[in-house]
Formats: C-alpha cells, structure tokens, sequence
C-alpha cells in the first residue's frame, strides 16, 4: 500500500503533537496560526470523528466569546486551503490531516455510517489510479475526492 507521506515522523495522530506541527509548518510558511485557528485544529484534532461547522462553533464559544460563524468560517478556510484538515463533502464535516507538513493533497476516507468515524487510506496508488484513468479518457482532473461509506471494523463486528 502506498504512503502519501514518505517520512512517517510527519505522520501525526496526537492533538498537542498535530498542532506543534502546524504551528512549525505555518512557521516555515510565512503563515499566522491565530488563537483561533489554532483552537478549532486543536477541537478537530480532539474529535473523535468529523466535525461539522456548527458543532465546532459550539464547541468554540465555550472557549471564545468572539466565536462567531463568520470567525470559524474563516478559520476553517485557512485549514483547508493549506491542507492542515481536510472536509468530507458527504457528510458535511471536518478531520485532522494526518500529514499537516505536506502540501494540500487528495486522501481517499473511509467513512462509517454508524459511529461516524473517518479513517484517512494512506493510499497514494489509489489518487495516482484514478488520475491516471481519467487522464487516459482525455479528462483533465483538477479536484479529487474519494469518500467509501460502509461500516468500520469495529461497528462491523458488533453487528
């Protein structure tokens, strides 16, 4: 199975961790990790599934009295645009990426209509596959998302 980041010390899972990353990242970038930024990637990264918008606003005004739609709004974009979450468009939510250092980059998820988790398939072959196919009839790809809904192991083996 392939990797989308080669360089498994990149590979992050923990909260504190996740965030020291990004804020390194944004470091080397040039970009300004705001409190606020900040605090909703550390709520996605504490979430144990997506986050909808509204559900990280919630969580949001309990920590910040000037959380306000159009404030998670914002910070949400500047997640996404710099690949540190990525949204699944099927359910409307947001998850952690767990390869913040690397550029914005497709991911396949798997996603369980039980408990609602979301399991990043550090796949690259599959991204590299459908790009090739689509190439191959012609087709000039510009966004990719991959979403596979069913059941996760554990919601599968408990019936």
């Amino acid at each position: 199975m392939g990797h989308a980041c080669t360089d498994p010390k990149h590979h992050v899972h923990d909260a504190d961790a996740y965030v020291g990353e990004v804020e390194r990242v944004c470091q080397q970038r040039g970009l300004r990790l705001t409190p606020i930024r900040a605090n909703a990637l550390r709520l996605i990264a504490d979430a144990e599934r997506p986050l909808k918008a509204y559900e990280l606003l919630d969580l949001m005004k309990a920590t910040h009295d000037a959380a306000a739609p159009p404030t998670v709004y914002r910070a949400l974009e500047f997640l996404l645009e710099h690949g540190f979450i990525h949204k699944l468009a099927s359910v409307n939510a947001f998850v952690g990426c767990h390869h913040p250092a690397s550029e914005p980059h497709a991911v396949p998820f798997l996603i369980c209509d039980r408990c609602q988790s979301a399991t990043e398939l550090e796949d690259e072959q599959i991204v590299a596959s459908l790009d090739r196919r689509a190439r191959a009839l012609g087709f000039v790809p510009q966004a990719q998302t991959l979403e596979v809904h069913g059941l996760c192991a554990r919601c599968a083996a408990t019936g």
